[in-house]
């Protein structure tokens, strides 16, 4: 994960459009129009019934993408299209597995196919954007009294908490890595009794102050030595203070990086009230919204007009929120 729109610290970067549609500074074919394109490229594999299939006579794993560890190791003296075979089957788990993960485990979503038969077309889609939509989604969906668990690219999340609160971050993981949040990789939380690290955990954010947070942590030197310089290109740091929409498919969430001026280096005062989304919340692409180009056309339109609605702001060296704002 690289450094993310609103100082999220874990949306990849690159690519110029976003995922569910035609986007700004291009022309190019609605997710809609491949999802029908792509499900009729897909026959099963006789040699390995309801776990291979084709897709442009190339083969994909549309079960359980890594149930038998099929593309963790390249073979040797491997082809070209070997080669592209793998990559797809990585890409698939990438974006399953860690971007866009939810509680259908390893299982692998068909929509992704159409994306992964063109390779060289990957990079048009702004699938930063995309996963922080999705993070957001999910954050919204966990505070219902009647979800248990949290799905999402928690990894994510788990790199934002730890960039910012230092007293949270675990012990022997201090080199600076590139992807960022490469850093936690390997942390393993406490299989402890939850309710008790729960209370633990409650007990400690009562008690923070307002110097235990780290307001902008990537600004630091030794940070900014091993962030890719395609990352710092101004039409991606734009996008950081756009007050506009993120697009995942059927799930619209809205950049409300006024709010949070201060982990971008400004001064943050009393917002705006805030826009009620809660119509676009109850729409999981299921149903009559599953054509959402069409049905959400004017969410689309903030995103084509993202350039538009990017915020102004002084720079300080302490980017605190105002007095105003705190009482």
């Amino acid at each position: 994960m690289g450094v993310g729109p609103a100082g999220g610290g874990g949306a990849t970067g690159g690519g110029q459009r976003r995922l569910s549609g035609t986007g700004g500074g291009g022309s190019g074919p609605p997710v809609a129009g491949w999802w029908s394109w792509g499900i009729s490229l897909v026959v099963v594999m006789a040699a390995n019934q309801g776990d291979m299939y084709r897709l442009n006579g190339i083969a994909h794993v549309a079960g359980f993408i890594d149930q038998e560890n099929k593309f963790r190791v390249l073979p040797a003296h491997a082809s070209e299209e070997t080669v592209q075979i793998y990559a797809r089957g990585y890409i698939m788990m990438l974006l399953s597995a860690a971007l866009f993960t939810d509680k259908s485990g390893a299982r692998v979503h068909l929509r992704w196919l159409p994306y992964v038969a063109d390779l060289n077309g990957l990079g048009k889609y702004r699938w930063a954007s995309a996963t922080l939509s999705w993070l957001y989604m999910c954050l919204c969906r966990v505070a219902n009294r009647n979800v248990k668990n949290l799905a999402g690219p928690l990894s994510l999340l788990q790199s934002w908490i730890f960039w910012r609160f230092p007293a949270f971050r675990p012990r022997g993981f201090d080199a600076i890595l590139w992807l960022l949040a490469a850093r936690w990789g390997r942390f393993l939380p406490s299989s402890d009794e939850k309710g008790p690290r729960v209370i633990a955990t409650r007990h400690r954010l009562d008690r923070l102050t307002g110097d235990d947070f780290i307001w902008m942590p990537y600004s630091s030197l030794e940070v900014i030595q091993v962030v890719h310089p395609d990352i710092l290109r101004p039409d991606h740091t734009l996008l950081w203070k756009s007050t506009t929409t993120l697009i995942y498919f059927a799930s619209i969430e809205w950049h409300q990086v006024d709010r949070v001026l201060s982990q971008l280096g400004g001064v943050q005062h009393i917002p705006k009230p805030p826009i009620n989304i809660d119509f676009l919340l109850s729409k999981d692409g299921r149903g009559p919204t599953r054509l959402f180009p069409e049905v959400f056309a004017t969410w689309h339109q903030c995103w084509d007009e993202r350039r538009q609605s990017v915020l102004s702001f002084q720079l300080v060296p302490d980017p605190r929120p105002s007095a105003e704002y705190l009482d």
